[in-house]
């Protein structure tokens, strides 16, 4: 078997677009799921979403240790950018937990960047992201406890299809108890750990 594929190697490398086979076959497969948070927390997920045009969006949701819908939002926020949407779904999921008396609370979003840069207290140049920073940094503590987490976009599809409706308001929208029928078979998949294999280089 060694060396069959040996040779099937050598073969491949003659073609360039073979050889992008073979390097794909070097890549690590990454299981994503979307994590309930243990008894007495609550977990946001939040995204924002930016068209070509530049019309932003923003949404999020909040559910509980048994995956239960608490509450999602919506809001379509104008001309932006896509880290200007993604810090400013983040803030409205956070001022939301605080009206709603939520203590204990995860936060997650599939922005890597904006992750580290809440986690590490960063500071960024740009005045309106870091107005959004500065504004979520002074929310944070008044929570008892907080987890600040990435998560692949494939856990985060419920907050992205929130964002995607955002797009189509007219004026901010929150559900409470139950859900939009447009989210209804992800929550169903994420409460049942529904497991997404992504690639991702070695």
């Amino acid at each position: 078997m060694l060396m069959i594929s040996n040779i099937r190697y050598q073969r491949f490398v003659q073609s360039p677009v073979r050889l992008l086979i073979i390097r794909n076959w070097h890549k690590k497969r990454v299981q994503v799921a979307w994590k309930k948070p243990e008894m007495g927390w609550t977990k946001l997920n939040f995204d924002g979403s930016c068209k070509e045009t530049g019309q932003g969006s923003i949404g999020g949701v909040l559910r509980n240790h048994n995956a239960e819908f608490l509450f999602g939002y919506a809001e379509s926020i104008g001309k932006t950018t896509s880290n200007i949407a993604e810090l400013a779904a983040l803030r409205r999921g956070i001022e939301l937990v605080l009206e709603n008396g939520w203590n204990d609370v995860w936060l997650e979003g599939d922005s890597k960047a904006l992750v580290e840069i809440i986690a590490q207290r960063r500071l960024v140049k740009c005045a309106v992201a870091q107005g959004h920073i500065s504004h979520i940094n002074l929310m944070i503590p008044e929570l008892n406890n907080c987890i600040v987490t990435h998560i692949y976009r494939e856990g985060n599809r419920a907050a992205d299809k929130f964002a995607q409706m955002g797009h189509k308001l007219k004026k901010p929208q929150i559900w409470r108890g139950n859900p939009p029928l447009e989210v209804l078979s992800i929550m169903h998949e994420d409460a049942e750990g529904k497991v997404f294999l992504r690639r991702r280089k070695a």
